[in-house]
């Protein structure tokens, strides 16, 4: 099969997704030949992606009956990103036998974590414990980036000056 010359692949995948109203959509309101993603469009629904329902809770606790010392924890309005971030801190956790996380739908922010202690301690505390260092690592994480930024900031205006000066001499 040949193709034609004045048809080029690239072209016929643009006709594509310009066509699909599954895929993305053209951005209109600029010139250009980007594509968006619909969801880009709902803005005014963003918000339901964080905030919690009316009688909602960020997190609930689920004891798990078959094995002992060990329970679930939903965490609603959250994602891979905290889910990740917790199983493999809880791991860290001498006291943590088992941590793993999984997403029951990928169209619903909310995720499940599972954990199993040796009896030491409880799940619960092994979470909130977790919890409570990981909210510490992002302070320093915070106050180094803030170090660093307000560096780059004084480097910045100094090298600023430093031009003016270069400038006003001749």
């Amino acid at each position: 099969m040949s193709r034609s010359p004045s048809t080029s692949f690239s072209s016929k995948i643009g006709q594509l997704i310009e066509r699909n109203p599954n895929c993305g959509l053209r951005d209109s309101s600029k010139n250009n030949r980007h594509v968006s993603h619909k969801a880009d469009h709902d803005a005014e629904f963003r918000f339901e992606l964080f905030l919690l329902d009316d009688g909602q809770q960020k997190v609930e606790e689920k004891a798990e009956t078959r094995v002992p010392n060990t329970a679930v924890f939903t965490f609603n309005k959250e994602d891979h990103t905290l889910g990740n971030l917790l199983s493999q801190r809880l791991l860290k956790n001498p006291a943590v036998m088992f941590a793993a996380y999984k997403v029951p739908h990928p169209l619903f922010a909310t995720f499940e974590l599972r954990v199993q202690t040796d009896g030491t301690i409880t799940p619960k505390e092994a979470v909130m414990a977790t919890c409570r260092l990981v909210i510490q690592d992002l302070s320093k994480l915070n106050e180094s980036f803030q170090t660093e930024w307000l560096g780059k900031r004084i480097v910045s205006e100094g090298e600023a000056e430093r031009q003016q000066r270069e400038q006003n001499n001749f």
